[in-house]
């Protein structure tokens, strides 16, 4: 997981760094705060825009596959801040296959969920006949 982390956080700076030595080329002199609220609106707002036309794309089938994403999404974001915050108060080991075994049992919860879904409805289905 520390890794995963250290790679991700590589990532971030690597850009960071960039944007910072383009902005001083250009002749820009932002705030870190200035180039935080430009480039999160920046990143915020192109996702919105892949995100709603995602969900709309999705909406055409099912409200449950909006609400997987957005379930699958905040939980993600959840195990996430749970090992981080067990690698900050020492109360545990901060490892990415916690997160992701986490994440596996939701999506077996979650197939167990429209497995039921589907036999209720081919029960109730049954009966009208």
């Amino acid at each position: 997981m520390i890794k995963v982390l250290k790679y991700l956080t590589g990532i971030v700076n690597f850009f960071h760094d960039r944007l910072i030595l383009l902005t001083h080329y250009l002749g820009l002199n932002y705030t870190d705060k200035q180039l935080h609220f430009l480039v999160i609106g920046l990143i915020g707002i192109v996702l919105f825009l892949i995100v709603n036309k995602l969900f709309k794309h999705l909406a055409r089938y099912s409200l449950t596959a909006i609400s997987f994403v957005y379930t699958f999404t905040v939980l993600v974001v959840l195990v996430f801040a749970i090992e981080i915050e067990q690698k900050i108060t020492r109360r545990g080991n901060m490892e990415f296959q916690d997160i992701v075994e986490g994440l596996w049992g939701f999506l077996v919860a979650f197939a167990i969920y429209i497995g039921l879904v589907i036999f209720i409805r081919a029960i109730k289905k049954h009966r009208r006949k």
